[in-house]
């Protein structure tokens, strides 16, 4: 059996996809250690999963909350620029102190968060296979693709060829204080020039959360490029127990676990939602303080919670709003609920597109998510059928991708074989 370590970003839903796969691995004999800053043990639910720190001097304990602070609330192009150098700063820590660690951990192989460039430039310095998973939007580029951060749909002409470019050109100049940082360790590793997330994947095997009936067209995805669905771990989860009416609509609201204090928005959904006479679960992620709660319960919240068992929730909302974080849109299409999106950050604007690109449901930008806006997306998702049914038709899609059970199987196919685990349609 073999030893694998997970290299990810020090987030709970980056975390929670792949300790589901973690668990299926464990299940199958194998060994699983996460490695990174002290905190994210934390993020941890399962104990057969095992956990080594790093970075006790330039990430010491603590230090993490800092980190989820910059990602939940980056502000402006210099909030922006905060997040990107933390960024680097984890990914230069990683790289100089992960190697000797794995090393004595004698690991066989890497699970490579797409977005954390150290696990790709890790396990080729180590000689060590590797599978890239893609736990938000894939980073893969093509031209026709926008990228994961922009808001706008596939590119069908010249003229989104040439946007999708210039926008590609405007991200990688912000991006360059992480680009010096992979480009040096590259260097310093012996390994081809590099500068970029993308140029960090594996050849072996890359993993989607996603599936074609979600994503866009991907024209040139690899051959080992394998679209597999969520990662969801086994466990039952907690029932819904609140005292749903059969004669209202119910409508689960989540802004997921970084966003959840946007209490402004938060006002304006409840509005809205008792404008349209709906009950109302709203779950904060704990981004709210009980005087809060109290505030949304006296605007005509139905219910107000830290955390809700999101499942159970969505398998029986009419319909939900969200972020538009992959984790949530994937649980909704697999409950075939329509959404209204309101994408905050990251690759959410790409997220929502795609939901849109799917006719599962509605967009609005926080800016422009007004109560009336609101509601009246709302009434929409709630009245034409066609959002649900196109909900469903793709959350089919996600039932028969084989999630984390094909997941564990390309991965042990990968270290089994020592080649890489080609698409049976990329032959």
């Amino acid at each position: 059996m073999s030893h694998f370590a997970v290299i990810a970003p020090p987030f709970t839903s980056h975390f929670r996809a792949l300790e589901a796969l973690a668990g299926h691995l464990i299940a199958r004999g194998h060994r699983v250690t996460f490695v990174h800053q002290q905190d994210a043990g934390a993020l941890l639910r399962d104990p057969r999963v095992g956990f080594t720190s790093v970075g006790a001097v330039s990430h010491p304990a603590g230090s993490l909350r800092h980190t989820v602070a910059l990602a939940a609330r980056p502000g402006g192009v210099n909030g922006l620029r905060r997040v990107i150098l933390d960024l680097a700063r984890t990914t230069d820590m990683l790289c100089r102190e992960a190697p000797a660690v794995l090393r004595e951990l004698g690991v066989d192989a890497l699970l490579a968060d797409q977005m954390e460039a150290a696990g790709g430039l890790i396990a080729e310095h180590l000689k060590l296979p590797y599978v890239s998973i893609a736990c938000a939007l894939p980073v893969n580029r093509e031209p026709r693709l926008p990228l994961p951060v922009m808001p706008w749909g596939y590119a069908d002409s010249p003229q989104g060829e040439n946007l999708n470019r210039g926008s590609s050109q405007v991200y990688d100049l912000l991006m360059r204080p992480h680009a010096r940082v992979i480009a040096g360790h590259a260097e310093r590793f012996g390994l081809a020039p590099r500068q970029a997330l993308h140029e960090c994947l594996s050849p072996y095997a890359q993993i989607s959360q996603t599936t074609a009936a979600f994503d866009f067209p991907r024209q040139q995805a690899p051959a080992q490029f394998h679209a597999v669905g969520p990662l969801r771990g086994a466990e039952e989860e907690t029932p819904l127990q609140i005292p749903l009416s059969t004669r209202r609509p119910f409508v689960f609201a989540s802004l997921g676990t970084l966003q959840g204090g946007r209490f402004g928005l938060f006002q304006r959904i409840v509005r809205a939602c008792a404008e349209q006479d709906v009950q109302l679960l709203l779950a904060h992620c704990g981004g709210l303080n009980t005087v809060q709660e109290r505030v949304l319960e006296g605007l005509g919240a139905t219910w107000v919670t830290d955390f809700a068992p999101q499942r159970a929730a969505l398998a029986r909302a009419d319909a939900v709003i969200t972020h538009a974080g992959l984790n949530t849109v994937m649980d909704a299409l697999a409950a075939g609920v329509p959404m209204l999106a309101v994408p905050i950050a990251f690759d959410q604007p790409g997220v929502a597109a795609r939901v849109l690109h799917a006719g599962a449901g509605l967009r609005l930008f926080p800016q422009l998510a007004s109560r009336g806006g609101i509601g009246r997306a709302l009434r929409q998702l709630l009245d034409d059928p066609r959002f649900a049914a196109n909900a469903a038709r793709v959350g089919a899609s996600l039932a028969q991708a084989g999630g984390v059970e094909r997941a564990a199987d390309i991965v042990e196919a990968v270290v089994r074989s020592g080649q890489p685990v080609e698409r049976a349609d990329a032959t």
